[in-house]
This record gives structure tokens, C-alpha cells and sequence, in this order.
């Protein structure tokens, strides 16, 4: 499923442009310095479930990053927040790996990555696979 582009349009991260790939998130290790919190992150998805009009149970929903954090997604933004439904890994996340890797191995720029997730990552998934199905960070 894909979020609802009006509630969630996606937001990046400032911090990450072409220039600074190697400090952020081709660092492994960085998005672990970035993610918010699940005292943020939980109360954001009770009420975006609610303007989604889920009414299934919150533990249904992971409250994902529609740009990931992997790929320069604003951290906090509710734009870049979303409640995706099912539970983590998913294959969004094998997708978020694979151009996270491609962007640091500068096979892809960082701004079509994050347009190509953000936009459709269900046609991203299709056009360039995907790595690690568990969702952990690749190196």
C-alpha cells in the first residue's frame, strides 16, 4: 500500500546532499544517531491512523518514514511519517537498502533515489530490487 500523497508527501533530511554522503548515510551506523524516539514516533501514528482512517490496531501499523532515514528522510517531519500497514521487516525496507547501497556505490543520484521511493516505491521495488530482507542496514 502506498501512503496517501496529501497526508504524506515525504520530507528530507537538510543534512544529507551529494556533498556530505559519506558523513551521513553512507556511514553505517548514522540513522541509528537520527531516529526518533518511539515516545515520538507512536503518539504521531495513533493520530495519523486516525486522518488515514485505519481503525485496526496500532500494532497493525509500523510508522514508517515514506523517504527513508537510509536515503536523507527528515527524521521528525509528520510529511515524511506514515502508518504503513504491517510490521517490519516489509519489502519497503529490502528496497531502502538496495538504494541506499547504489547511492553510495554512486550508481544512482541521492535526489532519484529519494523521488523513486517517495513517488512509487512499490515501482521503485519493481525496477531495482532489493537487498537485506531482514531491513537492517547494509555496509
Amino acid at each position: 500500500m502506498l501512503p496517501d500523497a496529501t497526508c504524506t508527501p515525504g520530507a528530507t533530511n537538510p543534512d544529507v546532499t551529494p556533498a556530505t554522503l559519506a558523513t551521513t548515510i553512507c556511514k553505517t551506523g548514522w540513522t541509528a544517531t537520527i531516529r526518533p524516539p518511539v515516545s515520538y514516533t507512536e503518539p504521531l501514528k495513533r493520530q495519523q491512523m486516525q486522518e488515514y482512517g485505519f481503525a485496526d490496531p496500532l500494532s497493525a501499523h509500523e510508522e514508517d518514514h515514506l523517504i527513508p532515514l537510509e536515503l536523507g528522510g527528515a527524521p521528525r517531519d509528520p510529511h515524511n511519517l506514515w502508518p504503513e500497514p504491517g510490521r517490519t521487516p516489509n519489502p519497503k525496507d529490502g528496497l531502502e537498502n538496495r538504494l541506499r547501497a547504489d547511492v553510495c556505490a554512486g550508481s544512482i543520484a541521492l535526489g532519484e533515489a529519494q523521488h523513486a521511493v517517495a513517488f512509487d516505491w512499490v515501482a521503485a521495488l519493481r525496477k531495482y530490487g532489493s537487498l537485506d530482507p531482514t531491513g537492517g542496514e547494509t555496509p
